[in-house]
């Protein structure tokens, strides 16, 4: 089947263009031109890039660490795709191995079976400090053992990414890890700025949600969130509700860091389509109140938005402008 969509505006991920065509066959883009045989569809507003969630937990009233299965995979696009999200890592907070296993298990399948959506998976822990361990279970961090170096390189897996402290995984493990196309990001640490540095120059090379669960910046150290706002290389998660970062911070650290290296990321919990208010994980019950997510001993417990929140956030409060928050989700 052949389409071609022609949107009064249309973003490549580069430009903007007026009234340009944009064909599909078979389910593909193939052309930003118009193709012979085609069925010609006009559409209102601008057509953009869909968007690509690093770290999404769960949606429509489903986590993916109390159920990680195919079922609940398929419930987790279906939810995030009705608010402009193509593509996700499923995101697997700090576990037990046996949970972490029937999560690689799940993402395999859906790879396998090339499910709309599912692109590799984030195991976000449990390789992280306990003294920024957020509602991470303190009884399940651990050190990095050889049978879990094997799962997350894993064939089947499509793209994996692993958050971990640099003072809980040496460099040589990261090396390891990168060497294996791991990709490794930084965060839930309470790590200095050169034990930062050190897991960057061994292959790391991102932020999990930046200023959350990490060491701050400070005058006479930096900090992880120092070298992560001043190193040029390295991308950052940003969860943008107004809950996670300040409004200030956001925009200090989209003015310090290079375009393309600020990612948005929902960190969503099982809210997006869900009924429930309330939630249980772990030993946190986890409440929702004025759109932010908080556990019983009054921490942050992930967030409530998804990406088209996050975009929407990015521009009218942040002052980013549409385009540049559309090249930051997608």
């Amino acid at each position: 089947m052949k389409l071609t969509l022609i949107a009064d505006q249309l973003f490549d991920g580069e430009q903007l263009h007026q009234q340009r065509p944009l064909s599909v066959e078979d389910g593909y883009i193939s052309t930003l031109d118009t193709v012979r045989g085609a069925t010609e569809i006009r559409l209102k507003g601008l057509l953009a890039p869909g968007f690509i969630d690093c770290q999404v937990n769960g949606g429509g009233g489903l986590l993916f660490n109390q159920a990680p299965s195919l079922h609940t995979l398929k419930r987790m696009m279906h939810t995030h795709s009705r608010y402009g999200t193509t593509s996700m890592l499923p995101t697997v907070i700090s576990s037990n191995y046996e949970v972490a296993l029937h999560a690689a298990a799940a993402v395999s399948q859906a790879m396998a079976s090339q499910m709309p959506g599912i692109i590799g998976v984030h195991f976000e822990g449990p390789h992280v400090a306990r003294e920024k361990r957020g509602i991470h279970n303190d009884q399940v961090l651990r050190p990095l053992a050889d049978h879990e170096l094997a799962l997350y390189r894993s064939k089947g897996l499509g793209s994996v990414l692993l958050t971990v402290a640099p003072e809980t995984v040496s460099p040589e493990q990261i090396s390891a890890l990168v060497s294996k196309q791991v990709v490794v990001s930084l965060g839930h640490s309470n790590a200095t700025a050169a034990q930062t540095q050190a897991a960057l120059d061994a292959g790391a090379t991102g932020f999990t949600h930046l200023f959350n669960a990490m060491s701050p910046l400070t005058s006479r150290e930096p900090g992880m969130v120092g070298i992560a706002l001043t190193d040029p290389h390295s991308w950052c998660g940003l969860i943008a509700d107004g809950h996670h970062v300040h409004q200030l911070c956001a925009q200090l650290a989209l003015k310090l860091k290079p375009p393309g290296k600020m990612l948005l990321v929902t960190d969503a919990m099982w809210t997006p389509d869900a009924q429930r208010q309330e939630f249980r994980f772990e030993n946190h019950r986890i409440t929702l109140q004025n759109n932010r997510l908080q556990s019983s001993s009054g921490q942050l417990a992930g967030a409530a938005i998804s990406m088209l929140d996050a975009v929407n956030y990015t521009i009218s409060v942040l002052g980013i402008t549409p385009l540049e928050a559309l090249r930051m989700a997608s």
